[in-house]
Order: structure tokens, then C-alpha cells, then sequence
């Protein structure tokens, strides 16, 4: 899959539930943090629960945010939101390695209690806090599950103290700098935070353009019109299409043809159907960008 757009919706509302169905965004993320007053949380998980028994009619990856482990509220939304149809779990202010366990004991066991296929639901750790910034690598690194972090950094700030200024973001490079290099030595891609100006284009772009810079593999977004947008910066690299190239012509035999082994050896490390699919992706969004 793709990690170039994450977009939240809100997961209270029923018109913007059904309005993703049209979004073309590489994974919509229905909400039941921040968007989502406390008195419409049960709302919301039954919403997201009707949504996933029409999981046929979204074209894009569904992940979901629960509530933070320190809210009290994310194992209640994890037990609510887990089912068929589900492709992954954002954890926000994730501060340690401990937390990310914790959520992925539960889906295990939820996995197995519903009859979903063992480890199919991928997790991605939200990075927001001072600790979670120090942390980073260990979080990465924590379960098999965890396919990207994310950098939260409105709620950074706020754990540091410090003002959002839009000038240099100097308040936030470091975190902002230290989050892709991390996810990049665990084997992950990294997703930069939201910019919260949906009218303002222009500054968006410039601000996707820098987090690209960083080695970040796409955005966290907010509004349908950052969709293009980000999706025309973050282009596949020279890198990422001679892998996608070498990993389709090493698999070509077992995925398309039938035979042959499920599972490969490519320059040092063992390649199978995901990464196919993977690869399959990078080189349709190569063509799709000309």
C-alpha cells in the first residue's frame, strides 16, 4: 500500500462517513479522537461499525483512531471498532513500547474471538508527546503489526509547552526531523502532521515539500482538497521504482504465473505476496502521476 495521504474523518457524522466513499485518499482514517465530543463517542463506533459492513463500497485503505491509552476510552473503542472489513488502527500520544503492546494484545485476542485473519489489522503508532519523540525507535520496533509512525504535532507542542509559529517551525524540527529516521531503521514509512489552513494551497505545499525533504512517505490531512495535492509531491523516488521493478520481475512467477515459491529472497530479505502488492502499487502511481 501507499502511505502518501491519511485523511481524518470524523466519525459522528454520517454525511462525511459517506462522502469518503469518493475519496481517493490511500487511506481514510474515521475518527474517535479529537473531532469526536465525549458525549458522541458511542455514536461514533456504531457509525464506524455500519461503515465496515459496507467495506466494499470505500475504495481506500480504512484505518481508524481510537481514544489515547491514557483517555480510558481505547480499549472500550477497540472493542467497539474491531471487525472484518478493518485495515488498521491509529494509537495516538503513544508514549512507549508498553502502550503499543497493550493495544495489540487486545486486537489479537479480538482477532481470534471474530474470526478476522491473525494479524491483518496493521497499527500505527501516533507520535505527539516529549516521551513518545525519545521512544520513537523502540515504538517502531515493538510489534510486527506496525506498519508507519505518525507525527502529532499540535499535541507536541502542547507537551512542550512551546507555540505553534509558522515562520521555521524551529519549536518542532527536531521532532519533526528525528520521526522519519526512526521509522526508516525499524523498516517503516513515516507520516508528517496536518496543516491545519485548508484554504491555504500554497502553504501546504511548501509545508509537504519540506516534509518530504525529511524522508517522510506522505501526510496526515484534514480536507479532500490536500488530497491531489500531496499525492503530486509525494511521487514514488528512483529508489522506490528499481525495488518495485526488481520485486515484481523476482515474484512474477509464484503471484502471476502460479508456481514457483510464495516467498522470495531479494537482495537479503525475503519478499512475498505484500510486497508485491506493494511494489504493484508504487509502479500504478508512477503512471497514474505522468
Amino acid at each position: 500500500m501507499m502511505f502518501r495521504s491519511l485523511i481524518f474523518v470524523p466519525s459522528n457524522s454520517k454525511r462525511f462517513i459517506e462522502k469518503a466513499k469518493a475519496l481517493n485518499a490511500d487511506i481514510i482514517c474515521f475518527d474517535l479522537e479529537d473531532s469526536v465530543p465525549l458525549n458522541e463517542k458511542d455514536i461514533a463506533r456504531q457509525m464506524i461499525t455500519d461503515a465496515l459492513t459496507k467495506r466494499k463500497e470505500y475504495k481506500s485503505n480504512i484505518y481508524i483512531r481510537i481514544n489515547s491509552l491514557e483517555s480510558g476510552l481505547a480499549f472500550s473503542d477497540l472493542n467497539a471498532i474491531i471487525h472484518e472489513g478493518i485495515d488498521g488502527v491509529v494509537i495516538p500520544k503513544v508514549n512507549d513500547e508498553d502502550e503499543v503492546n497493550k493495544v495489540e494484545q487486545l486486537i489479537s485476542t479480538l482477532e481470534n474471538q471474530r474470526g478476522i485473519c491473525e494479524d491483518s489489522i496493521k497499527l500505527m503508532p501516533s507520535i505527539e508527546t516529549a516521551k513518545g519523540v525519545v521512544n520513537a525507535y523502540p515504538i517502531a520496533k515493538s510489534v510486527q503489526r506496525i506498519n508507519a509512525l505518525v507525527f502529532g504535532v499540535f499535541d507536541f507542542l502542547y507537551d512542550m509547552h512551546l507555540d505553534y509559529i509558522e515562520d521555521d517551525g524551529i519549536e518542532y524540527v527536531y521532532a519533526r526531523s528525528k520521526i522519519p529516521v526512526d521509522a526508516r531503521a525499524a523498516g517503516l514509512a513515516a507520516l508528517d502532521g496536518v496543516w491545519q489552513k485548508v484554504d491555504d494551497i500554497d502553504g501546504f505545499k511548501k509545508d509537504a515539500n519540506i516534509a518530504k525533504r525529511l524522508g517522510y512517505s506522505g501526510k496526515t490531512i484534514i480536507h479532500p482538497n490536500q488530497i491531489e495535492p500531496i499525492h503530486k509531491i509525494f511521487i514514488p523516488s528512483k529508489n522506490e521504482i528499481e525495488w518495485a521493478k526488481k520485486v515484481l520481475e523476482a515474484l512474477r512467477d509464484s503471484i502471476e504465473m502460479g508456481f514457483g515459491k510464495g516467498a522470495v529472497k531479494l537482495e537479503g530479505k525475503m519478499i512475498d505476496a505484500v510486497h508485491y502488492k506493494q511494489a504493484k502499487a508504487i509502479l500504478n502511481t508512477l503512471y497514474e502521476s505522468k
